[in-house]
């Protein structure tokens, strides 16, 4: 994704806004390629794109956080070596489970094979997965993907005219709320008065662009593919999960959730086919093998350290910025992003625990666009420009 949708020499030919591409598909030269101001080296972990295990091995042994970030780290010092890159500035850059891999891999590089980072790239990031898992018991999702909800009602023009106005403002107001006064009526849980409850609710519908009645069928706690499925019930078509500009259509406009996200849908196709090709053709690199796009062979997954609780290796990454007082890091986040919803980012680093001398060594951003920003080209050059402006500020 990361390669052909924005850092690589070239890309998939999406439409400007990103919400459509017509087959056959195209590769295109990149004018934003983080060539510029940057080598590059893409690293596809054990059982993704063309990589497997040697013969003999069994893929399972690389398939876990603590697995995976090892192998990663191995490949990394081998090639820095190799390639005599020892005394280069170096810098990690990874998408929504490859920022989990990026702060893992801080971690390791420096603790195990003594390689400091200059920097890290976060591009839609999740952490700590505890923002992002709607289990029972659990209230932080709800608060955390409500400003993102009401960006994603604002895109289809389901607030009030007030709210849709300006895009920021709307959010600063929503934030206000999700952290203030809904936070507070989910912890009070049952304790909650009915005439508080009767308020909250009709904020949530407010904001959400969902009805009173809705809310009230939720217990005041919206969940992702709810949200997604009755957002435009009434017009028989759902939005994206990755990016919820996208529109989807079902079989039928009932049910809980949607049958498949329109916005993986629409660009799965172009960067398959596109990547193939280029890789055969351009490259001259030969494979019978598929390429493995998004895999479900890499499951299951092995969460050792994370047994009985949620991952999050937010603290990896907070004692890699407390060893290496230079080590500098970039969020980027799309405000139509479900998947990684940008307030559950802002919430995880809010809580990173870092000195104040520290905490401005984060870098925050934020896009008009969804997981994938970058298939939005006003997002894509203005991500290009703001991780070359941070790469030049390290130095």
């Amino acid at each position: 994704w990361l390669h052909l949708g924005t850092i690589g020499p070239k890309r998939v030919d999406m439409s400007e806004d990103g919400l459509s591409a017509k087959p056959p598909y195209k590769l295109v030269d990149n004018p934003d390629t983080w060539l510029e101001f940057a080598d590059l080296v893409f690293i596809d972990p054990v059982t993704t794109g063309y990589s497997r295990a040697a013969t003999g091995e069994d893929d399972s042994q690389f398939h876990g956080v603590s697995e995976d970030v090892r192998s990663v780290a191995e490949f990394i010092r081998l090639y820095t070596t190799r390639s005599k890159r020892w005394l280069s500035p170096k810098f990690l850059a990874g998408e929504s489970y490859g920022t989990t891999r990026a702060a893992g891999l801080a971690g390791e590089l420096q603790s195990h094979h003594g390689m400091y980072l200059n920097g890290i790239v976060l591009i839609s990031a999740i952490l700590n997965f505890e923002t992002a898992e709607f289990d029972r018991g659990n209230d932080l999702p709800y608060a955390l993907h409500l400003p993102t909800y009401a960006a994603t009602a604002w895109f289809h023009h389901r607030l009030a005219p007030e709210l849709q106005r300006d895009l920021r403002a709307t959010l600063d107001e929503v934030e206000a709320f999700a952290r203030g006064e809904y936070t507070l009526a989910l912890m009070q849980g049952d304790r909650l008065p009915a005439a508080d409850r009767a308020k909250i609710r009709t904020k949530l519908a407010r904001y959400s662009g969902l009805s009173e009645a809705y809310v009230a069928s939720t217990n005041e706690r919206i969940e992702i593919s709810r949200f997604t499925k009755e957002l435009l019930r009434t017009q028989r078509r759902t939005v994206g999960r990755l990016d919820s500009r996208f529109l989807g259509r079902d079989y039928d406009a009932a049910g809980e959730g949607y049958e498949a996200d329109a916005s993986y849908s629409a660009i799965q196709g172009p960067f398959t086919a596109v990547l193939n090709d280029y890789l055969r053709g351009e490259l001259t690199y030969e494979s019978d093998l598929p390429y493995e796009i998004l895999t479900g062979r890499v499951h299951p997954w092995k969460y050792s350290q994370a047994n009985n609780r949620y991952l999050n290796v937010a603290d990896t990454l907070r004692q890699a910025m407390n060893q290496n007082p230079h080590l500098e890091v970039f969020v980027a986040s799309g405000y139509f992003d479900l998947a990684t919803p940008y307030f559950a980012t802002e919430y995880t680093l809010d809580h990173l625990g870092l000195e104040p001398e520290l905490a401005g060594h984060v870098h925050r951003s934020f896009f008009e666009s969804g997981h994938m920003m970058y298939i939005h080209k006003p997002s894509r050059e203005k991500l290009t420009r703001d991780v070359k402006a941070f790469v030049a500020a390290t130095d």
